[in-house]
């Protein structure tokens, strides 16, 4: 009987009862033919590899990643808690020594999902990587983590929750800003003044094929993780780079999927787009499980590929290997302030304008970082959207040192007796206390 070199814990989550629309590309039918691909291949015979159902991630695992205006049941379906404690799940299983790595083939996505949330954007309403993250660190302790997100979008809500974070790492892979939603994640892009080199964007032309994917991989994610040298490295593992992907531009194959995940060699792969439902996704999960699993994908073939069709232009390797050279060096030698904010005696300051294009909503933020030299430092958040008046997000971090904790409090205490704030959200990750306010 053939047995996975790396044992393998799948958690499947369709999400049968939850779609934007019954044609909109990010609806129920994207993983059916994944399960019926990976059944019919025999994938739950190998020895080693074994399907989970899910969780539920609950109302206080979502509060450690996202502040959620009015509140966190407004914002969310039964569906998105399931996928977020699908993800949990996965983490669960790798961190319990159950399976060596873990892939939370789930949905709805969750990565265009920012620190603050008043709805849907890019699919996307709680960030499902994030949930798993801060669990894992408050269940845990784990500290150092590497996020490597390969969808074709850039994901611009992980960067956004861990911009000021220097202990995670997040890495994007993604087809260029200027062609594609959501027009972000460039090289500057690289972290607030806390954390600065510890965003890594590289912006890929259309056409790249499977030689500038692991291209890429090759000079400048794996160097930079074996410098940082995470505890976790999770995939946050889209799929519509594939050639038939009907709304970008990229020409990944199945092979390199699995290629680019047997090098990159994630402990917990979790899906996120890919909407090529038939011609691309059943090959491409398949071949990215015998990759977890350290098992021959080799044979892996999905309708429609023609090497020489894909074949990569010269000019577009040559673009590769220039974004290649910038985004290498802004890890190891970051800028020495950032680009996106201000300075406001002890405090950092970004002011955002968000549009959640799938709900259509409007939100003006401004973000305030204390800045601290003894820890990571209090965060504070102002945001008013189109759906609700103004409210209040306050974040005291796990490690955070007294002084910050003490004007955390104070803050908020100061916060309820004016009334300015329709809703506040507050939350001690030190004291794992969660509270919410409306007035």
């Amino acid at each position: 009987m053939l047995k996975a070199v790396n044992s393998l814990g799948i958690i499947f989550f369709p999400a049968f009862d939850w779609s934007i629309s019954p044609t909109h590309p990010e609806r129920e039918e994207r993983l059916l033919y994944t399960q019926d691909q990976l059944k019919e291949e025999g994938l739950f015979d190998i020895e080693g590899i074994r399907e989970y159902k899910p969780g539920v991630a609950s109302v206080e695992d979502v509060e450690r990643a996202h502040f959620c205006f009015p509140e966190v049941d407004a914002v969310t379906t039964r569906s998105h808690l399931i996928s977020a404690g699908g993800a949990i799940t996965a983490a669960k299983l790798v961190m319990d020594k159950v399976h060596d790595r873990a892939f939370a083939l789930v949905r709805p996505p969750g990565h265009h999902a920012m620190k603050v949330v008043h709805g849907s954007r890019g699919f996307c309403n709680i960030n499902i990587e994030a949930v798993m993250i801060e669990w894992l660190r408050e269940h845990y302790g784990v500290r150092r983590i590497a996020v490597v997100d390969t969808d074709c979008h850039h994901g611009d809500g992980t960067q956004d929750i861990y911009w000021h974070d220097p202990d995670v790492l997040f890495i994007s892979l993604h087809q260029d800003g200027r062609t594609l939603y959501p027009g972000t994640g460039f090289p500057k892009e690289c972290g607030g003044p806390t954390a600065l080199g510890r965003t890594i964007n590289i912006p890929l032309p259309p056409g790249t094929s499977d030689e500038g994917l692991l291209m890429a991989l090759d000079r400048v994610v794996l160097p930079i993780l074996a410098d940082f040298q995470p505890e976790i490295i999770v995939n946050s593992a889209g799929q519509d780079n594939h050639f038939s992907d009907p709304i970008t531009n990229m020409n990944i194959t199945a092979q390199g999927y699995a290629e680019l995940n047997r090098r990159l060699a994630p402990h917990l792969a979790v899906l996120e787009g890919g909407y090529a439902i038939q011609g691309a996704l059943p090959y491409v999960n398949l071949g990215i499980c015998l990759a977890m699993a350290g098992l021959d994908s080799s044979g892996v073939r999905e309708p429609g590929f023609d090497p020489e069709r894909l074949r990569q232009p010269r000019k577009v390797t040559d673009y590769i290997a220039e974004v290649c050279e910038i985004a290498g060096g802004l890890y190891f030698n970051p800028p020495t302030e950032p680009k996106d904010g201000v300075f406001a005696d002890k405090w950092f300051v970004r002011r955002k304008n968000i549009y959640y294009d799938t709900d259509e909503i409007t939100e003006a933020q401004t973000e305030m970082l204390r800045l601290c030299g003894n820890c990571r430092g209090l965060l504070k958040i102002e945001s008013r959207s189109t759906n609700n008046p103004l409210c209040l997000g306050l974040e005291i971090p796990f490690h955070a040192c007294d002084e910050c904790r003490d004007l955390g409090y104070k803050i908020l205490e100061e916060s309820q007796l004016k009334g300015e704030f329709r809703y506040i959200q507050f939350v001690n990750k030190r004291e794992k206390e969660f509270v919410r306010y409306g007035f």
